[in-house]
């Protein structure tokens, strides 16, 4: 069953770049301009590790699920997808994977963004931690957090730089 959970993940993963592909045209020919390309490759690559790693640990190393362990993060996947969609619903055809903006745009300020700047990564750090134990898969969810914490320190100092929140 975790192996089915992970392809429904992954293949949630694609439903969401072919709505940020929508989404970045649909900016684009509004005059939206991009910023911090450059780290995207790296964002991509990061997240495919942490399905693969998802799908190799439990199995190469044998890893058992434990269920005071399991079920409680499964329930963190739900709520970070939960809220995954609920920012993606906020923004609109505003929202995409990479860091594009409308000029002269308002910021928006509904759902979770009225509480967080950047509410989608606090879905992104849950899952990046939650997904990889519902299957013990510790060292995942260990080199995931690490990584992306990294390439959030990036992502976020440029997003607050596209939107004039420094």
């Amino acid at each position: 069953m975790y192996y089915l959970l992970i392809l429904a993940v992954g293949l949630e993963r694609l439903v969401e770049l072919v709505v940020s592909k929508r989404n970045a045209e649909w900016s684009l020919a509004r005059g939206a301009r991009e910023f911090g390309r450059p780290h995207y490759v790296v964002m991509v690559v990061i997240h495919a590790a942490l399905l693969v790693g998802c799908v190799v640990e439990p199995w190469a190393l044998h890893r058992p699920f434990i269920a005071w362990l399991g079920w409680p993060m499964l329930a963190v996947v739900a709520l970070g997808q939960g809220l995954r969609w609920w920012c993606i619903a906020t923004l609109g055809h505003r929202w995409n994977t990479r860091v594009i903006v409308l000029p002269d745009a308002p910021l928006v300020r509904e759902g979770p963004y009225r509480w967080l700047h950047h509410p989608n990564y606090v879905a992104v750090v849950a899952e990046g931690i939650a997904l990889p134990l519902v299957h013990t898969a510790w060292v995942t969810a260990a080199l995931f957090t690490v990584a992306n914490a990294a390439l959030l320190r990036v992502r976020v100092r440029v997003e607050n730089s596209a939107l004039g929140y420094t």
